[in-house]
């Protein structure tokens, strides 16, 4: 009986951590407020995509590209005013924008509020600025990882599901070492 009851502890603890709904790789739906791959300054919105269908047909991604390679980016200018001003878009190599420039798109209008470039990222941390020139202009950044693992974000994602099966290992110790669970269950051992 007892044998059955670790396997089952241990079944659920499995579960929960492979059900864990964190461990998305994937914006997929989520709200404008929850998805990663939007910038906000002041009450302007812009959102990436990168692409590279010839890897992944339906795979998009913002933050972490998980294959070097020739690659879309589409950047959606969300809000209507910045479809008025002329906006341009620069992708650098490494977290500094004083690296090379990979891709550039000059600054201007976009009145459907796309704006494309296609380039080539290879493995490593990129920075993309997108400009929108107003007054006073509008910068939204974001840290590319092309082919590699963001540590942090790992020990961020698996931390809680890692300490909640340790927490319910060390309970489960503790009950069988209190002798509980042979009173709960009968005096058999299996």
């Amino acid at each position: 009986m007892l044998k059955r009851l670790v396997r089952l502890t241990f079944t659920t603890c499995m579960l929960a951590v492979l059900c864990y709904t964190n461990t998305a790789l994937a914006h997929g739906k989520a709200s404008l407020e929850e998805d990663t791959c939007v910038r906000q300054v002041g009450e302007n919105l812009v959102h990436l995509n990168i692409y590279q269908p010839q890897f992944d047909r339906a795979g998009h991604y913002c933050t972490e590209v998980p294959t070097a390679g020739e690659a879309y980016l589409v950047v959606d200018l969300i809000d209507t005013a910045l479809r008025e001003m002329p906006v341009g878009v620069k992708v650098f190599r490494g977290k500094d924008k004083e690296g090379d420039v990979i891709i550039q798109v000059d600054a201007q209008h976009h009145p459907d509020g796309v704006i494309n470039g296609i380039g080539r990222l290879d493995k490593g941390i990129y920075s993309i600025a997108v400009t929108a020139e107003g007054v006073p202009p509008l910068n939204f950044d974001y840290i590319v990882h092309v082919e590699t693992i963001d540590y942090g974000k790992q020990v961020r994602t698996w931390a809680a599901p890692v300490l909640a099966f340790l927490f319910l290992s060390w309970a489960l110790y503790k009950l069988i070492r209190s002798g509980r669970l042979k009173r709960l269950f009968g005096s058999e051992d299996e």
